[in-house]
């Protein structure tokens, strides 16, 4: 090796490296730089990104390769990576820190205890600074998810930034995913960042690793109609599901058995791509591929059970969904009546007055939910087709109000509405008087920690939600409030005013 001032590792360890993680050699060389003793070492680095771009993989990888190259009178390089997210205490952390420096020098006596920060650096300067190494020696010490420690001192980070103030031969690498400006308290720390992989880069990393080659194609084909798949799942997936590396070439692997299948059975070529993606659109649009447990619990439904919306009716038998001779798939049908099953009575119930009290007028209360005058409660449903009082069409139609936007109503309205049409709605069999919850905060509370119930207006944050003068608007749709009620025996459009 020569005596040149600055020198960076050997370039076949950084190929090396560029070829087993693609699209990230601009990180890798920078991060060699600045770790490698003879190039630009720093005393902290800070490595942020997003999760799974890649930063805790290839720094370990790029310490491992330093470690193991030998050259004559070359640089010797230790290194120790903490799972900070391991850590449950600081005190935690102070240990974990100890035990992978003395694993990684071999020290002959470790400490029995070392509970604060101070004796954190009373131990690593006896290891690192008062014992004689030789001149090129640099120890890297990597805190991986720090950011994420917890019970953390607002002083914790800064203090572990100054360790390499005293311990020269140091370098200390923070792993956060969006660090705050001026966190560690330092006047300079070097930042790289690992952003998230673009469209192009997803495609070059999945088509370095291609499946196996169809029965019926060539290994050619099947490389170009892997990549070309790789970049329609992206189009429809990676904004939703597929954020991630790990979650996009799990997409990829679960999608790839079905966008073959017509491949196999002969009806198409590998060259039909466009006729390949049409054929396998209806498995883009399933999320069971992707996730099967989250959605399989989502659909569970009681024994002996039945969704019914006209000819469309899906009933549990052994465990699983089969669908009777006669129905047809609705997605609406389906996520209403999971509702009807998970929700409670009376929250099904607050959910139909909050969807009346956003569709329906105030001015229309009393004539929708008044006994004053008949006994017995008046409504008038129906769209309202523009007839005029002679019988000609007006030359304005009205648009149905369950098509428009839901609008704001007071927590107070909805009270009252929940309070006229309960005993009615209870009297058509949905629930027996004893089977009611008369909890009605925590039925409020249930559908605003799912959304279906959405606090508007200034001050959202810090207000009461059970201030009845607060402003509440409903979060779902018309199908799934007809499903709803119908699962309860009401019909809602009777109960809309046009």
């Amino acid at each position: 090796m020569n005596n040149s001032l600055f020198q960076l590792p050997n370039e076949l360890v950084l190929t090396t490296l560029a070829q087993i993680f693609p699209c990230r050699d601009s990180q890798i060389r920078a991060l060699a730089t600045l770790l490698y003793p003879t190039a630009a070492p720093c005393q902290n680095l800070v490595l942020y990104g997003t999760e799974a771009t890649g930063k805790t993989a290839i720094t370990t990888a790029l310490l491992e390769a330093l470690e193991n190259e030998r050259a004559e009178d070359g640089p010797t390089i230790k290194s120790a990576i903490v799972n900070s997210i391991e850590c449950i205490t600081a005190r935690h952390l102070f240990e974990s820190i100890v035990s992978k420096v003395v694993h990684a020098l071999r020290w002959e006596s470790p400490p029995s205890r070392c509970e604060t920060i101070s004796q954190l650096m009373v131990e690593l300067s006896k290891m690192l600074k008062y014992t004689p190494r030789p001149d090129n020696f640099h120890f890297v010490l990597v805190l991986d998810g720090i950011d994420r420690q917890r019970d953390m001192p607002a002083t914790l980070l800064p203090a572990l930034a100054r360790l390499s103030e005293t311990i020269l031969c140091l370098t200390t690498v923070f792993i956060v995913t969006s660090p705050p400006a001026n966190f560690l308290r330092t006047p300079f720390v070097a930042q790289i960042q690992f952003p998230n992989y673009t469209k192009p880069e997803f495609v070059a990393i999945l088509a370095t690793k291609t499946p196996p080659k169809l029965p019926t194609t060539t290994e050619e084909e099947t490389v170009d109609l892997w990549t070309r798949f790789a970049g329609a799942v992206h189009d429809a997936l990676a904004r939703s599901a597929a954020r991630t590396l790990p979650a996009f070439r799990h997409a990829c692997t679960a999608l790839w058995p079905r966008f073959t299948a017509p491949i196999l059975a002969g009806t198409h070529g590998p060259r039909e791509f466009s006729k390949l993606l049409v054929a396998a659109r209806v498995h883009f649009q399933d999320e069971r591929l992707l996730d099967p447990g989250i959605v399989a619990a989502n659909t569970m439904i009681p024994h002996n059970s039945k969704l019914t919306n006209g000819n469309a009716e899906m009933v549990k038998n052994g465990g699983s969904l089969v669908k009777q001779p006669g129905t047809r798939d609705h997605q609406a049908v389906g996520t209403a009546s999971d509702l009807a099953v998970l929700l409670p009575t009376t929250a099904r119930l607050l959910l139909l007055a909050a969807y009346l009290a956003s569709h329906n007028t105030t001015r229309h209360d009393l004539t929708l939910f008044s006994t004053h005058h008949h006994g017995r409660k008046r409504r008038r449903g129906g769209l309202s087709l523009g007839v005029g009082r002679g019988g000609r069409r007006s030359k304005h139609r009205k648009i149905a109000r369950k098509l428009l936007g839901a609008h704001a109503f007071v927590l107070e309205r909805m009270l009252a509405i929940f309070a006229a049409v309960r005993r009615e709605w209870d009297a058509k069999g949905a629930a027996g008087g004893d089977a009611m919850d008369s909890d009605v905060g925590m039925a409020i509370a249930t559908l605003a920690s799912l959304r279906l119930l959405v606090r508007v207006g200034a001050g959202v944050a810090g207000a009461d939600p059970m201030d009845r003068g607060g402003k509440w608007r409903v979060n779902i749709g018309w199908e799934m409030v007809r499903g709803l009620g119908r699962s309860i025996g009401v019909e809602v459009e009777e109960w809309l005013i046009e």
